[in-house]
């Protein structure tokens, strides 16, 4: 039999390559990590509980600063989650009590409780996410917005 001899060389090569791939391999974990959605219970992009329905009260519009929504009970104890993003160019719109309206501080659209235009440059209503009503809980999915072309009656939920 011949005995073959590892030279230094050798076993250096062979060490810096298991060190670069090793560095490879965490480089890309790390990478898809960062990439990969991390939505937690109760933040936005996931579905929150809101309350009890006998929490909101007729007419009020209550925000969820974590959800990026605000969620409004109509007159008539239907429910409506509207995202506080403008449908112009996406400024954060908050609601103005004192006018009965969503104002947008950008370029000055404006929108009904409902969220329709009613002043423009905003081509459409405000975006909606899903509301459910289950065991006198009122949920909202904040993963899924609407966007809606005109507010219809359907979209409205009652308990």
């Amino acid at each position: 039999m011949t005995e073959q001899s590892v030279s230094r060389r050798d076993v250096l090569k062979l060490g810096w390559g298991l060190a670069s791939a090793a560095i490879l391999g965490e480089g890309l974990l790390i990478g898809l990590r960062f990439l990969a959605p991390r939505v937690g219970e109760g933040e936005f992009g996931s579905v929150i509980t809101a309350g009890p329905t006998d929490s909101f009260i007729a007419g009020s519009v209550t925000p969820f600063n974590e959800g990026r929504f605000y969620l409004v009970r109509l007159e008539d104890g239907g429910f409506l989650a509207l995202y506080r993003r403008c449908t112009h160019l996406g400024c954060s719109v908050p609601y103005d009590a004192t006018r009965g309206e969503f104002v947008c501080p950008c370029h000055g659209s404006a929108f009904s409780i409902e969220g329709r235009v009613l002043n423009a440059p905003a081509p459409r209503p405000l975006d909606m996410f899903p509301v459910t009503v289950q065991d006198g809980q009122v949920f909202v999915d904040t993963g899924n917005p609407v966007e809606r072309d005109v507010h219809e009656a359907q979209s409205v939920v009652y308990a």
